[in-house]
């Protein structure tokens, strides 16, 4: 009965020291819970553990290891165990009774580590732990004390006041912490001159004091409380710089480190996990690969980060394989074998839980290589060998040194079939070149629409779709990689770039002329020849099976009908094979209206239920798949009886809707791009002197002659227009100060031909050009000398002596000779006409600076087209 009390006691005392912890349980708690939970069928209290078989390392699974029954890749077997605090009863079942309660140095003894007690006895701490305080005592087990180094355990011994003490108290935190108190991440002060014990508590419910794991925690005592550890720990005082400057081992890893700029951070405050080559390693490299990548600082120090995490990894907190982020940026997968840790699933390590003041080292015996830090012909793998072997036989490699960006589209192995590898070499050098573009486009940079220029100077096209990214008719696997010069997309076909048009393509394949035919009626044929991007179900001829003429002549006959049927088979958009999203129905909107209904199944299309034989037929503007029936959307009706009868005989796969009277939405055109194109002939040619400039413009209607004499700017201008019949003439003369340069232009219209010729001063440079629109039929020119009076009609009836006109055709010597007379005549005649000029025509002078028109003779043409 009294036994039974102060099993009573001890229950109330460790319930109330629990339930302080019970609100957010912290991993630990968690697991324990779940190997509880597991272990129900056992008795109260018990928890299920795994052990690895061939080992005593026992563990309190997570549902990964549970499951798979087996830790770090060895088969392990289920105990079940009292849950710590509990214990058995001789006679019951499970683990009904609490375990009794004691100070630390007799809690020691209930969870066996009696090596830990022997050691306080001797070393005088018996009395510290017995007595009033509130301690933490992360105790070695029995295994841990058997497993130091003999040499450093003998020193330990030898002198048990100083060294054993100090070692101890080492282990010791003055207050109580449960493993729920244990953050990670977290540094407490020892009771050994207030050493640091970095403390981790990971996901899957380890804990760990300087990489030491807890195998069983939370044993309260009166004055504290016991964490059982599997190592004995020792003091820690410098970061991973100094641990790499001391390590003769580690002394090219350090050198990389300072190269890379990366040494200044491995010294400051932090939780890092560094896998150091050792020097061994590094001898491993190809040759001359450290002395390339040293030259340059960004590719050192991505291989540097490559080998360091921003999280404390210790050893034993690792059961399974798990993906971490290294700095670098990209990911490693670190596990574990047995006893040793691998890293992305090689053997490497050497040496584990190297414990710094900010992080852990584990030393590896090969060196990391990233992405970042290979070219990128490096970065293929087996799966890419065909490829790989091809670029170097064909002498492609050469093109492609470190210091050059590129990007490499390399098909699977499977891609190259024995059709493609019987191909002509200068062929298959320009196919592969078509895998290979100029620049580096990593995936996250690719777009839909955009276009990638190849090594063989194509354009290819990127097509984005929800579960793809095809470029022309290949699409993408997973594992595009980025390197130190370019990228790498992998590829599930050989890409055949687009040479010919959707037109071209019909019309070249003989099985279409029907459908090209009823498009070319509807006035459709442009949309196949025009720039776009398109998906076309085109259906041979031998979907129209069983049309008579009649029915030929019946459905060419109401336009909005036929295209409504043909528009039917248009998409916007390119939608390959590929990007097709799998098992699914592809809604894809027509240029009609109506959605056609699209699967992708075991590589084969099927819209609205019909099979596509062939599919995937790249164009410049879209691509084909051909279709054996003609497609119609069952949604919609058919107001005709006699047109009902005909898409009965096409249609055979739907039952079509009738409803009399309806009639088809007329489709604008506005898809159809017209386009324009206007076509100028410029002739030119430089003599030395003279500058005649010939518009030629069809029928001339107007004679139109200005003169024009100045003083200061000091320029004669005449302008001659003739155009037609000479019976209109306007003759215009305004005469300002002494000429001292004349200027002749003259203007020849006819029809279509209009032609200008400009005589100017004392030119050094003579062009002739000439824009000839139509067909020119007759030039003339005709020079008007002098003016003159006019009769009543307005006719000039005196002036000019007609006999001094030349008529000059087609010969262009004679422009100075004539230029020249012209010029002499037009000053005489403006001298003359001054003479002759009766006083009251003196009288009504324009003002100086002022230009006045006189108009000699008037007529009424048609107007100028």
């Amino acid at each position: 009965m009294v036994r039974m009390h102060h099993l009573l006691a001890v229950a109330s005392v460790l319930l109330a020291l629990c339930s302080l912890h019970t609100v957010d349980s912290s991993p630990y708690d968690k697991i324990v819970t779940h190997s509880r939970i597991r272990a129900k069928n056992e008795g109260p209290n018990v928890c299920a553990l795994q052990q690895v078989m061939g080992t005593k390392k026992k563990y309190f699974s997570t549902c990964r290891n549970w499951y798979k029954g087996s830790i770090c890749g060895k088969k392990a077997v289920v105990l079940y165990e009292c849950c710590p605090g509990y214990m058995k009863l001789e006679g019951m079942r499970g683990c009904p009774a609490v375990a009794p309660i004691d100070h630390v140095y007799g809690t020691l003894g209930l969870v066996k580590a009696t090596t830990t007690q022997q050691y306080a006895d001797i070393s005088k701490l018996r009395e510290e732990i017995e007595g009033k305080g509130s301690f933490t005592m992360f105790s070695p087990s029995n295994e841990a004390w058997e497993q130091l180094e003999p040499a450093v355990r003998s020193a330990l011994v030898s002198n048990v006041n100083i060294e054993l003490y100090n070692a101890l108290h080492f282990h010791m935190v003055n207050r109580r912490l449960l493993t729920k108190d244990l953050k990670n991440g977290m540094t407490i002060k020892s009771m050994y001159n207030d050493l640091g014990l970095y403390i981790n508590h990971y996901p899957n419910g380890i804990v760990t004091v300087n990489c030491a794991r807890i195998i069983h925690g939370n044993q309260v005592a009166t004055n504290g409380v016991v964490h059982v550890i599997d190592r004995v720990i020792s003091t820690v005082s410098n970061t991973i710089k100094e641990v790499l400057d001391v390590q003769d081992e580690l002394s090219s890893f350090s050198a990389a480190a300072l190269a890379s700029g990366m040494m200044d951070k491995l010294d400051q405050p932090g939780h890092f996990t560094l896998f150091a080559p050792t020097n061994e390693a590094f001898e491993k490299l190809s040759p001359g690969y450290l002395e390339r990548i040293m030259a340059d600082k960004d590719i050192i120090a991505a291989l540097v980060n490559y080998h360091l995490l921003n999280s404390v990894q210790c050893s034993e907190a690792i059961m399974a394989g798990s993906v971490y982020e290294t700095a670098e940026g990209s990911n490693i997968e670190i596990g574990c074998d047995g006893d040793s840790l691998t890293v992305n699933g090689i053997k490497m390590v050497l040496k584990k839980d190297i414990v710094t003041t900010n992080g852990v080292i584990h030393l590896i015996d090969q060196v990391l290589i990233p992405n970042s830090a290979k070219e990128v012909m490096d970065l293929m793998e087996d799966s890419q060998s065909t490829f790989s072997d091809m670029v170097s036989e064909l002498g492609l490699a050469a093109a492609m040194g470190p210091k050059t960006e590129y990007t490499l589209l390399a098909p699977l192995n499977a891609a190259f079939t024995n059709e493609v590898m019987s191909t002509d070499q200068s062929l298959l050098r320009f196919i592969l070149e078509n895998h290979i573009l100029k620049l580096k486009v990593t995936l996250a940079e690719l777009y839909n629409g955009q276009l990638l220029e190849t090594l063989a100077g194509k354009l290819l096209r990127v097509f984005i779709y929800r579960t793809a990214v095809c470029i022309e008719n290949a699409c993408m696997v997973h594992g595009s990689k980025e390197g130190s010069n370019g990228a790498l997309h992998l590829m599930k076909s050989i890409i055949k770039p687009a040479e010919k048009s959707i037109y071209e393509i019909l019309f070249a394949d003989g099985r279409f002329k029907i459908f090209l035919s009823l498009m070319e009626s509807a006035g459709l044929t442009e949309l196949l020849k025009q720039e776009g991007s398109y998906t076309i179900f085109a259906p041979t001829d031998e979907a129209f099976d069983g049309l008579t003429e009649e029915d030929f002549a019946l459905l060419t006959s109401d336009v909005t009908t036929l295209r409504t049927i043909l528009l039917y088979h248009f998409s916007n958009g390119i939608f390959i094979n590929g990007g097709l999203e799998g098992r699914v129905t592809n809604l894809l909107k027509t240029i009609q209206g109506n959605n056609l209904q699209v699967m992708s199944v075991n590589s084969s299309i099927h819209v609205n239920s019909v099979d596509v034989p062939d599919s995937d037929v790249m164009a410049t503007n879209g691509v084909i798949h051909v279709v054996k029936n003609v497609l119609y959307p069952a949604d919609l009706p058919v107001g005709r009886q006699d047109l009902l009868v005909l898409l009965q005989k096409l249609i055979k796969y739907i039952q079509i809707k009738f409803l009399s009277g309806f009639s088809y939405t007329e489709i604008p055109l506005t898809f159809i791009k017209r386009t324009i194109t206007t076509t100028t002939h410029y002739f030119e040619t430089v003599p030395e002197v003279t500058k005649v400039t010939r518009v030629i413009e069809g029928e001339p209607t107007i004679t139109k002659v200005t003169r024009v004499i100045g003083s200061d700017p000091a320029v004669t201008k005449v302008t001659r227009v003739i155009e037609g019949d000479s019976t209109g003439t306007k003759l215009t003369r305004l005469i300002e100060g002494e000429p001292s340069i004349t200027t002749v232009t003259r203007v020849i219209e006819s029809e279509p031909t209009i032609t200008k010729v400009v005589v100017q001063g004392e030119p050094t440079i003579t062009k002739v050009t000439r824009v000839i629109e139509g067909e020119p039929s007759i030039t003339r020119l005709t020079r008007v000398i002098e003016g003159g009076d006019r009769d009543s009609k307005g006719i000039l009836s005196s002036g000019p002596d007609f006999s001094k006109i030349t008529t000059i055709h087609g010969n262009p010597n004679l422009i100075d000779e004539e230029s020249e007379r012209i010029t002499k005549i037009i000053k005489e005649g403006g001298r003359v006409a001054a003479a002759r000029r009766p006083p009251a025509a003196a009288a009504r002078r324009t003002p100086a600076g002022i230009r006045r028109r006189t108009t000699l003779a008037r007529r009424h043409n048609k107007p100028r087209e």
